[in-house]
């Protein structure tokens, strides 16, 4: 029976494929205040706005084609029975041929119900307009968990942890929760590997790993290292 990996991957993984995120300028995305478009008060204020902003990053994640890590990830399943939890709103891992991705914060190629959040439809196209509606007769909004709202995947991600005999975490600061606690469900033995330039605050953990690398050059020498593992 292969070994699970489990593998919590952020922004880092995708900023390699081009794609940005608010925390690369003070809070900024994309020249946006992101309360001005990642919150529910911010839909309720103004909805065509949130809705342009996020037409403009579906476009960007549609472009954009996963790279080394991604690809490296989904390769890790011919060894391992790979689970990866992402917190990024795109679909990269699945295009790269994961075969198990929870998306902690939705995914932005999908469209969901603006009266009830688990009313989901994929998109066939980068834009959702305004006055598209779902079946109930409410405007369709992106597939994302805004700021202010619950995360409805936590409680199997954390399932997922629990469960882990290897533990990856790759291009996360640990700064966003409940994410960010997810580490603390890995059993207290399980091997964690971390893969980030600025290796995030772990204290209190045991048998770490750190590997101070982009998402790319370190899921490199991190798949040697589990290769030469098995051996």
């Amino acid at each position: 029976m292969k070994k699970k990996l489990v593998v919590l991957t952020g922004a880092g993984i995708s900023a390699e494929s081009g794609l940005k995120t608010f925390r690369d300028a003070d809070g900024l995305w994309e020249g946006y205040n992101v309360m001005e478009v990642a919150t529910p008060e911010a839909w309720d204020r103004n909805p065509a706005l949130v809705q342009q902003f996020y037409n403009e990053r579906r476009k960007q994640v549609n472009a954009a084609q996963p790279n080394a890590a991604h690809v490296a990830l989904a390769d890790l399943e011919q060894y391992f029975d790979v689970e990866i939890i992402t917190q990024n709103i795109d679909d990269l891992h699945e295009r790269a041929g994961s075969g198990k991705v929870t998306h902690l914060h939705g995914v932005i190629t999908y469209a969901q119900s603006s009266k009830r959040a688990n009313l989901i439809y994929p998109l066939q196209t980068n834009d959702i307009k305004m006055g598209e509606l779902c079946e109930l007769g409410s405007q369709l909004r992106p597939h994302v968990v805004w700021f202010g709202e619950a995360v409805p995947m936590i409680e199997q991600a954390a399932k997922l942890c629990a469960q882990a005999d290897l533990f990856i975490l790759v291009g996360t600061s640990l700064a966003v929760y409940p994410a960010a606690g997810l580490i603390d469900y890995v059993p207290h033995g399980v091997p964690k590997y971390i893969i980030d330039p600025k290796i995030p605050p772990v204290s209190g953990l045991n048998n770490v790993i750190k590997i101070a690398k982009s998402a790319t050059e370190g899921m490199e020498e991190l798949t040697l290292l589990l290769k030469e593992n098995l051996l």
